[in-house]
């Protein structure tokens, strides 16, 4: 039995692959295949808690896991059927409770299970692996009990969460001095954040955003301390692997950046304009589950199906950061629908070779049943041709289905972006976020579109308000809001915006002079147009500033007073072991020879096919790129990353030739981070003389 960490260096996190195929990898090969003894093994038991049921429903599919000899899946918590003959896989936290679960489980005369393989997703404390092994009647029955350090949740190939939803509730209110939960979130996510590294066989430099203010002779909030107490808790948990996990590595192989919410407070609120984003925005979705109505199976009528919009997809996969107009189906493009852009905008659409029709062309021209469908023949087929036409049908029928979903999930974005105008809100936040509208623009706005939706013009003043702090407090503000016709609970959506607004006045207890957090004092929101990255779209000129930060990043060049470093000599942070520090830096050494995504006509061809096609193909060509790029980067965002932020990752690993992975507390759409700020206390939280 081992009781080590030692399978976490096994199998799991080779220099190649995808983030999100590695994770699956782990999961199937180091912890359920690693099960199987031999090829007569007998079918096991799958047992799992809330939280690890997340992480394999993340990265695997049913098909995936039953594969692997898991004959039933089954939930911790509940009362379970005895299997005395069966051998039982345990995958669950280290928690008394999953402790106690188990051992009521297999201890005794009569255990539910043969033998028991226990896989914990995160370190267990010594103290528990003794309480196991002093039941000698459990002992015998354990096959393996292995920490896996597996406790984040891949939301796509280059992104993951910890599942911090309250992340801003408990780190960002006055409610957090001397809460427990303050300290618990924080060390739970950099156990979490520290399990990436233990998969990825990756030992990061870590850098933070610093406090504004760090010396004792100010005040300093507890929120703005959040990326410097995370990143030292990240750097003890990966000090413990440097010295448990065989083959981790002892010195820097990557870069890992921690910011805030309060880097941009723009992004997560703005309407974004890709496809991805309008269809999480707009649509109601229930993470990436999209409920399409299709014929039943009488032809009567029509029946509810639920679809998942995700990287096994290949046309998702391709569309997913394009922008919305550059999706929509040329022939079902209406004068109504096409007229809430301007008169270039719709010129642009109306020249352009549009995503979906080119798709569907190129289905035709390349897949053999396509071409027998629609062929004219004046004789009998050949055998092989009758051959070739059944065995690519079934191809023909769920490719036509995937372009059949994105047609209908085009056409409702449009009728939506017409009935809202949103066209209308999208320029005048646009101009808002690059300095060419202001409070007057706003008012006259509120005042000629009487019939723009609450939700809109909420999302507008949350905007001035991150751009103009010191004037939404004001009695303008008060007037502004007035005029949008927000409720009370809106206002308090708004207000709070400045609990993750780097520019707050302090006025510090023992008097004296106010003390400024925010380094650019004026219109911290406002970008500068982005020089040789014009778009036909005009509504595409925002992008997030994490887009320069991870530029800066990958260069080397953070800026040394905003931006410290745990190896770095003159961190903020006292008592750092000198041993902990690195030599070189990653991110001055030559990257590695990239891939180029591919956008043209194989978006879903298996190489070795003329007329089939495969949902997983994107994925393994994407994959298989992976493994040219240079030292991976890695960002993480607490308080929630956005649609946009994802976008720039996708887009920026190509352009800097880095794998670039972003993590964050959770992944929020625009409605969803409202309802979050609506949940915290709008009054300040300050503390004098915080030692860390």
């Amino acid at each position: 039995m081992s009781t080590d960490s030692d399978s976490s260096s096994r199998g799991g996190g080779p220099a190649g692959g995808s983030f999100r195929e590695i994770t699956r990898d782990r999961l199937l090969n180091e912890m359920l295949r690693s099960t199987r003894q031999n090829k007569g093994s007998t079918w096991k038991v799958l047992i799992m808690d809330k939280l690890t049921v997340k992480i394999m429903s993340s990265s695997c599919k049913m098909g995936d896991i039953t594969d692997q000899g898991v004959s039933l899946v089954e939930d911790l918590y509940k009362r379970r059927q005895p299997l005395p003959s069966m051998d039982a896989i345990y995958f669950m936290q280290p928690t008394k409770q999953n402790i106690d679960i188990f051992m009521s489980n297999m201890s005794g005369k009569r255990p539910l299970y043969k033998k028991a393989y226990i896989f914990f997703s995160s370190p267990i404390q010594k103290e528990w692996v003794a309480h196991i092994r002093k039941d000698s009647s459990v002992l015998a029955r354990v096959g393996a009990l292995s920490e896996m350090n597996l406790e984040y949740f891949a939301i796509d190939s280059q992104g993951f969460v910890t599942d911090h939803d309250k992340a801003l509730e408990e780190l960002f209110t006055e409610n957090a001095e001397g809460s427990m939960n303050y300290n618990s979130c924080i060390n739970t996510m950099a156990t979490r954040i520290a399990t990436v590294f233990a998969s990825m066989k990756e030992f990061p430099r870590v850098h933070y955003r610093v406090a504004r203010t760090i010396d004792a002779s100010t005040l300093t909030t507890l929120r703005d301390l959040v990326p410097t107490k995370l990143a030292a808790s990240v750097w003890n948990c990966l000090a413990r692997y440097k010295s448990i996990i065989p083959e981790f590595p002892q010195t820097e192989t990557c870069e890992l950046l921690i910011v805030d919410r309060s880097i941009d407070q723009i992004a997560p609120v703005i309407h974004e304009w890709t496809y991805d984003a309008m269809c999480h925005d707009l649509l109601s979705m229930d993470g990436n589950k999209y409920v399409q109505e299709v014929p039943n199976t009488s032809g009567s009528g029509t029946e509810k199906k639920e679809v998942l919009l995700e990287d096994h997809d290949p046309i998702w996969f391709e569309l997913r950061d394009v922008h919305v107009a550059d999706v929509r189906l040329l022939p079902l493009l209406s004068l109504n629908v096409v007229v809430c852009f301007s008169n270039c905008i719709m010129t642009s659409i109306l020249q352009a070779n549009l995503r979906l029709h080119e798709k569907m062309r190129d289905f035709i021209s390349k897949n053999k049943a396509a071409q027998l469908h629609q062929a004219r023949t004046n004789g009998e087929l050949s055998t092989k041709e009758l051959q070739k036409m059944v065995q690519a049908l079934p191809q023909y029928t769920d490719q036509i289905d995937k372009l059949s979903l994105h047609v209908e999930i085009a056409e409702k974005l449009f009728d939506i972006i017409k009935e809202e105008h949103l066209k209308d809100v999208g320029q005048l936040e646009q101009d808002l976020v690059f300095g060419d509208a202001g409070s007057k623009e706003v008012i006259d706005f509120f005042r000629t579109h009487q019939d723009i939706s609450r939700e809109n013009k909420l999302r507008l003043l949350m905007i001035y308000a991150a751009i103009n702090p010191e004037k939404i407090q004001s009695e303008k503000g008060a007037k502004l809001m007035q005029l949008a016709g927000l409720s009370a609970d809106d206002m308090i959506a708004v207000n709070n915006m400045r609990c993750i607004c780097a520019h707050e006045t302090k006025k510090s207890s023992k008097g004296g002079f106010p003390l400024k957090f925010e380094i650019r004092k004026k219109k911290r929101g406002i970008r500068k147009e982005r020089i040789g990255e014009e778009s036909t779209w005009t509504l595409s000129r925002f992008y997030p500033i994490l887009e320069d930060l991870i530029e800066k990043l990958s260069k080397g060049e953070l800026p040394k007073d905003e931006y410290h470093c745990m190896s770095d000599p003159s961190s903020s942070f006292r008592g750092i072991s000198s041993s902990m520090s690195a030599r070189t830096s990653p991110a001055h050494q030559p990257a590695q020879s990239m891939r180029s995504r591919r956008t043209g006509g194989t978006w879903a061809r298996p190489r070795n096919s003329d007329d089939g096609y495969s949902s997983d193909s994107v994925l393994k060509h994407a994959s298989s790129d992976m493994r040219k790029l240079g030292r991976r980067l890695f960002i993480f965002v607490v308080g929630g990353a956005t649609r946009s932020e994802l976008r720039a990752v996708h887009k920026l690993s190509s352009k800097l030739k880095r794998e670039i992975i972003l993590g964050s507390s959770s992944l929020d759409d625009p409605p969803k981070f409202i309802t979050k700020l609506k949940m915290m206390s709008n009054e300040e939280l300050s503390l004098d003389d915080l030692q860390i």
